[in-house]
């Protein structure tokens, strides 16, 4: 048997003639100035507020912002969960009026159905459905289960896999049903410091050799910077967009790439947005929370 972390290493090498066709899962996405909030008359709340961005398909694009700022929110509006109180989101033109296959999240804790084995969890969206001979789900199934190293543990039930093991089977079950889009709220969170960079690398081949349109929310400005074309940075709520940052690094990527003077003037221009930012959201609260940000970043301009 394997080493799980030799599984992982080698997981993203696809077999002999294992070339799958992944120019359907490559979406454009268009927010056009979209509005949400909760709450009704004086206790209503803006969460987000003329929120216009274009997700470029085949790209990976990253949100990033303060705490609490509204990330979730949108993950939930372009997933078709909520509804935007005024403007827009359209995918490849058409508006979202619901969830959809097409779009497919990933979200920070596990969503894998605690009673079904691994390779139940990852079949289990086209069963369902019944859009896809038996024939290809099986074969589907067992080059995914190849592909994110998890062919010994097929039949395991997610108590008895890692995190790290979890998130990949989340990965494949996403993938199984094809999207357009995929939505990764924070997808590596809780993750030990180790396991969190294996899979960072992981999804980072995933996504070189398909180039399936991605939004990715995260809070490390790290992980942003190494896995994304772009970089969205919000602002405070009332959440907007603050900044765009068009990440040119080469692909392949790897972490060595975060110590060059690009990778370090990418982390300096993102973090002093967001420290401008924070310092508003902690004034709003009427906590001072800025010096603690400050200590451990350092001055930023």
């Amino acid at each position: 048997m394997a080493a799980p972390a030799e599984a992982l290493n080698n997981a993203h090498k696809p077999a002999s003639g294992d070339t799958p066709n992944y120019a359907a899962g490559k979406a454009t996405v268009e927010l056009r100035g979209v509005h949400k909030g909760f709450g009704h008359d004086e206790e209503r709340e803006e969460i987000v507020e003329d929120l216009s961005l274009t997700i470029t398909a085949g790209q990976l694009t990253a949100l990033v912002g303060p705490s609490g700022c509204g990330k979730s929110t949108i993950v939930n509006l372009v997933a078709g969960y909520e509804r935007p109180d005024k403007g827009e989101i359209l995918i490849d033109g058409r508006k979202v009026s619901g969830a959809s296959q097409d779009r497919m999240v990933v979200f920070q804790e596990s969503a894998l159905f605690p009673w079904l084995t691994t390779r139940q969890n990852i079949t289990f969206g086209p069963r369902l459905r019944g859009d896809m001979p038996h024939d290809e789900i099986e074969s589907e199934a067992n080059r995914l289960l190849a592909r994110v190293g998890l062919t010994e543990f097929r039949d395991k039930y997610p108590t008895q896999l890692s995190g790290g093991m979890q998130r990949r089977a989340e990965l494949a079950r996403a993938m199984m049903n094809r999207p357009r889009l995929m939505i990764m709220d924070e997808p590596f969170r809780g993750l030990d410091a180790m396991t969190r960079k294996l899979m960072q690398i992981f999804f980072l081949r995933l996504f070189e050799e398909n180039r399936r349109t991605n939004l990715f929310v995260t809070s490390e400005i790290e992980e942003a910077i190494l896995l994304a074309d772009r970089i969205v940075i919000l602002s405070n709520r009332p959440t907007k967009v603050a900044r765009i940052v068009d990440v040119t690094l080469p692909r392949p990527r790897d972490f060595h790439m975060l110590s060059s003077r690009e990778g370090f003037d990418y982390k300096r221009e993102a973090l002093a947005i967001l420290h401008k930012e924070a310092q508003k959201s902690f004034s709003a609260t009427g906590k001072d929370f800025a010096d603690a940000f400050t200590k451990r970043y350092g001055k930023t301009t």
